[in-house]
């Protein structure tokens, strides 16, 4: 901190007001945290005691143990969680002050290169600290639960009352990817439409009260939000991995090792990531704003690659080479003339590398698909910045255009992953396709937690007036995090796709559906496709409208100070300071109240689901929310993205329009001989036309990018790892058929 205030940016003021801006952030941070998890612990004491007896009927018969056990895996999943996204947090609050100061050192080399180390450092503890801790906590959760079951005999039941480790990951993820998004959004788009749109004041301009409240938003939505979702991926595709695993007698009886496979996927996954940070900070460090953008993309590269590299050593260590997916006792017997069966696996450390591989680089793809989206360097965001020439209309119809349109190669993607991966080792699989794209995760965090620091960078320089060229700086750190950030929202969606489908797999094999086969033309399967189909629409609705409500409450409050704190717009001398706390109280308490019914729409659909209707439409509602939910997180977080990028690619002057030329006197249109106007290339900057009607379509796109579209990741997720969690107890129910006992295959 000193060697910065010794640089030649800024006075001795601006730090001062640095450091207070930096403490109101972190109580702002640490008021809604405090606030939002009393209201988690609280949810899980009293959802864990439920656990305890709805869990606890195993095949007809009451075991409070299993009960006991799943509701402590709960308990122990979610306070993980929670530790995690506090952790992240934290962490981002001190680096953005700490980016913010590095960027007024002097040469601008040095600046460049410590305020890059510093934002990505504090993504990557951030990630390492999130991976290593649930690596840590699930394993010796297994241990523990060893001592109780016997693994030979109860490998099944084991995995399944750890299962409720992961079923905690998500449902606090619910929460914090809920809660903080409303709370971002409601502040971000409250002080944009109050501050620069009614009172015309430029982004994080000190007098706009709401400022400190965004800036909480980004540190509590966009890094603990994305922090707990992430940890919530993880927790459930490992649990999903293990479960399936368990229902195999010959992967049982091949050793504890081998078991545990999956846990060694992303160990692996931690040691590469953390060898590979140091290219980014000490190899190949930034120098200039030109390289920033390709020193993060490398680190992609270069982390996927090398997880490639050890992933079949590390096979070929813990897997056996032939063994049946299923309870039958030896591999001859099962696959006897059973040809083309998914189940029977002849070269088992090469398959498994094989679906670990495409969920590595079908991650990988689906990002830079992402990217290619919603990056302005790219023809898409281009066309939807010049539709802001004939106005706002234009802008929206071009940018929900593109999300439609950037479906298409991330379904067929996860299309060719679930589907190479299921043909060569069935469900089992699909669920090492989904630790293989989750094994960077570490990496992926990094990156993606690098962009809110460096956009909070910005804003505190600009609210503690510090010089121009630092804003500049941490604009250029910030415009290479959008970029990069892309591509890891293409990568949170991805896999909770396939972390959903593996999820969905375990239910499906632990409840023998699969049997007896599921007719989709019967009509409760059927009905409850379309049910499920329609879940992400309503979830969406209702986040959304949420995030509208606590706007117009910030607006309200931001015109009202304006209005009666003399001199504060005017930025008079000696005024009064703008009251940050009111605003950061109603982002609190908006988030607060409007996260609620969202999360018991999606906690109570499959439960109610599975006791009234069965298992079958179960798995008909997990299907069609699967189905609907991948594609409306696509099209919502790219369309949102395009729109900010669009915004941003008018504001760098990179959007010419051509406008008629006027005579600098009378300011009358000059036309040639012809009678035409005679047209010159206008470049378009803020406050111009363009940029109003591109400034609506990001603020209709921050809802879509940064809640929805996020929160729809957890949506599919938790649905799947709840019916999971209830399998047996949907199955003690009528043999599987419901409270309303309805019979299988009507048609």
């Amino acid at each position: 901190m000193e060697k910065a205030e010794a640089g030649e940016g800024g006075d001795a003021d601006s730090y001062q007001k640095l450091r207070q801006i930096y403490r109101d952030i972190q109580t702002g941070a640490k008021a809604f945290l405090t606030a939002e998890y009393g209201m988690c612990v609280k949810f899980i004491a009293v959802f864990g005691f439920a656990m305890i007896f709805f869990v606890a009927n195993v095949d007809g018969r009451w075991d409070f143990k299993i009960g006991a056990l799943t509701a402590f895996s709960f308990v122990v999943g979610g306070v993980t969680s929670m530790i995690s996204g506090y952790i992240g947090m934290m962490i981002a609050v001190f680096t953005n002050a700490r980016c913010t100061m590095t960027a007024t050192l002097s040469p601008d080399a040095v600046a460049w290169k410590e305020s890059f180390n510093v934002a990505f450092r504090g993504g990557a503890v951030m990630g390492f600290a999130l991976s290593g801790l649930g690596i840590l906590v699930l394993y010796f959760l297994i241990c523990m639960y060893v001592t109780v079951f016997d693994v030979a005999s109860e490998a099944i039941k084991l995995f399944e009352c750890v299962a409720g480790f992961g079923l905690g990951g998500s449902a606090i993820a619910m929460f914090g990817r809920v809660g903080g998004g409303i709370y971002t959004k409601a502040a971000d788009v409250g002080a944009d439409l109050a501050g620069k749109v009614v009172a015309g004041i430029p982004e994080d301009d000190p007098r706009n009260p709401a400022t400190i409240a965004d800036n909480v938003g980004d540190n509590v939505g966009d890094v603990a939000g994305m922090g707990s979702d992430l940890f919530g991926s993880f927790a459930e595709a490992t649990c999903a991995a293990l479960v399936i695993a368990a229902q195999s007698h010959d992967l049982v009886s091949a050793g504890w090792d081998t078991l545990i496979f999956p846990l060694y996927i992303s160990a692996v996954g931690i040691l590469v990531c953390a060898a590979v940070s140091f290219v980014a900070t000490d190899l190949k460090p930034v120098r200039n704003e030109a390289e920033i953008e390709e020193v993060l993309k490398t680190q992609l590269a270069l982390t996927t690659i090398g997880m490639t590299v050890v992933m079949y050593p590390i096979c070929a260590t813990f897997l056996p080479s032939t063994f049946y997916l299923g309870a039958r006792s030896t591999f001859a017997a099962s696959c006897a003339n059973a040809t083309g069966n998914s189940k029977c696996v002849t070269n088992g450390p090469f398959h498994a590398f094989c679906c670990i591989s495409a969920g590595l680089w079908g991650g990988l793809i689906i990002g830079f698909v992402t990217e290619y989206f919603t990056s302005h360097s790219y023809s898409p965001v281009r066309e939807v910045a010049r539709s802001t020439e004939t106005g706002a209309a234009t802008n929206i119809i071009y940018g929900l255009a593109l999300g439609y349109k950037s479906t298409i190669v991330p379904a067929g993607i996860l299309s060719g992953i679930v589907f190479a991966s299921f043909s060569l080792m069935d469900m089992y699989g699909v669920s090492l396709a989904a630790l293989g794209m989750l094994g960077t995760l570490s990496t992926c965090l990094a990156i993606d937690v690098y962009g809110p620091i460096c956009d909070n960078a910005g804003g505190i320089a600009e609210m503690a007036e510090l010089p121009e060229t630092v804003r500049e700086k941490t604009d250029a750190l910030d415009a290479a995090g959008n970029t990069t950030a892309a591509i890891g929202k293409g990568f949170a969606i991805g896999s909770a796709a396939l972390v959903s489908l593996a999820l969905t797999a375990a239910f499906v094999t632990r409840t023998s559906v699969l049997d007896h086969g599921v007719n989709m033309l019967n009509p409760v399967v059927f009905a409850f496709l379309l049910i499920g189909s329609m879940l992400p629409y309503w979830f969406s609705a209702m986040t959304m409208k949420s995030v509208g409500v606590a706007a117009m409450e910030m607006v309200k409050e931001v015109k009202r100070q304006f209005d009666t704190i003399p001199g504060l717009l005017e930025g008079s001398p000696g005024h009064a300071p703008p009251d940050h706390a009111r605003c950061i109280k109603i982002s609190t308490d908006a988030s607060l109240r409007e996260m609620v019914p969202p999360a018991i729409l999606v906690m109570t659909s499959p439960i109610a689901t599975g006791m009234f209707f069965g298992v079958e439409a179960v798995i008909g509602l997990l299907a069609g929310g699967l189905v609907s939910g991948v594609q409306l997180a696509i099209s919502a977080s790219n369309t949102g993205g395009a729109w900010d990028n669009a915004k941003k690619y008018v504001e760098k002057g990179g959007l010419f329009i051509d406008m008629p030329k006027r005579d600098n006197v009378t300011g009358e249109i000059i036309r040639d001989e012809l009678g035409s106007p005679v047209l010159i290339s206008v470049r378009q900057r803020k406050g111009s036309d363009c940029h109003k009607a591109a400034v609506v379509g990001d603020t209709v796109g921050d809802p879509l990018k940064d809640t929805s579209g996020p929160a729809l990741n957890i949506l599919m997720k938790l649905m799947a790892i709840i019916s999971l969690v209830f399998a047996d107890y949907f199955m003690s129910i009528n043999n599987g058929q419901g409270f309303l006992n309805v019979p299988r295959q009507a048609f």
